[in-house]
C-alpha cells in the first residue's frame, strides 16, 4: 500500500476514535455506544436589564426548572464570529435600487462604517444549546436498547436493523425535549429542537470553526460514520 493511502487511512481511523457520534437521523444524534441525543437551541434573557422583581422571580423558575428533571442536561454556550458578508451585499443591493440620491448616500455611508467595524475587529455572536440525552442503558434494572437486542455488532448497525425499536427510544427522548422545551418557556426562554440538516451543521460548525466561516455546508450533506 503506498505510503500516502497509508497515512489517509491512519488520519481517518484517529479522527473516528475521538469523533463519539455514529449517526445523525431522525433529528437526534446517535452516539457510538448506542445513546441519543438531542440539541435544543435556546433563546436568551437580558437578565440586568430586568427589574429585581423580575430576576428574582427568573431565579425562582430556573430553580424549579431544575428540579423538576429527573435525567441530566448539558448547556453550552457557543460563541461565533458573525459572518457579514450577505449582510453587505444586500446593502450593495438596496443602495442600487434606491433611487432618492440622499438614501442612497446615507446606504452607501452605512455600509462602509459596518465594513469598517468588520476590519477592524471580529464580530461575535453567542449561541446557547441544551443536550438532552437518552441513555443506551437505564438505571433501576431496565435493559438497555441493545442489551433488549442481544446486540454483539456495532451499535450504528444495529440501529438500521431495528427502525421500530429504535422509533420508541426517540419517542422516549421527544418526551424529555417537551418537558425542557416546557420548562424553559417558564423562564421566558424559547427553544426549538435542531432537525437533522441543523445537526448536521452544528456538528460541522464546531468541528470545522475556521472553515465554515467561508465555506457553508452543502444542503442535504450527510454526516454519518461508518465503523469497520
Amino acid at each position: 500500500m503506498p505510503k500516502s493511502e497509508l497515512a489517509k487511512k491512519k488520519t481517518n481511523a484517529a479522527t473516528q476514535q475521538y469523533l463519539n457520534i455514529a449517526e445523525v437521523r431522525d433529528n437526534v444524534l446517535v452516539l457510538k455506544d448506542g445513546s441519543l441525543r438531542a440539541a435544543l437551541l435556546a433563546s436568551s434573557v437580558n437578565f440586568a436589564l430586568k427589574s429585581e422583581e423580575e430576576q428574582n422571580a427568573i431565579i425562582q423558575s430556573y430553580i424549579a426548572f431544575l428540579n423538576s428533571l429527573d435525567f441530566p442536561i448539558q448547556i453550552v454556550v457557543q460563541s461565533r464570529r458573525l459572518n457579514m458578508d450577505k449582510y453587505l451585499e444586500g446593502l450593495v443591493a438596496k443602495q442600487r435600487e434606491q433611487t432618492n440620491e440622499l438614501l442612497r448616500t446615507q446606504i452607501a455611508e452605512y455600509r462602509e462604517y459596518i465594513q469598517q467595524l468588520v476590519t477592524l475587529g471580529e464580530i461575535m455572536s453567542k449561541r446557547f444549546y441544551l443536550v438532552v440525552p437518552l441513555d443506551s442503558k437505564n438505571k433501576g434494572g431496565h435493559k438497555g436498547f441493545f442489551e433488549q437486542l442481544g446486540a454483539v455488532i456495532s451499535p450504528a448497525t444495529v440501529i438500521r436493523l431495528s427502525n421500530s425499536i429504535f422509533q420508541r427510544y426517540v419517542v422516549r427522548l421527544e418526551s424529555r425535549v417537551d418537558k425542557v422545551v416546557s420548562g424553559l418557556g417558564s423562564l421566558g426562554v424559547t427553544a426549538v429542537q435542531l432537525d437533522t440538516q441543523s445537526l448536521i451543521e452544528l456538528l460541522y460548525s464546531s468541528y470545522n470553526p475556521e472553515l465554515s466561516y467561508s465555506q457553508k455546508l452543502p444542503e442535504g450533506e450527510q454526516f454519518k460514520i461508518d465503523e469497520e
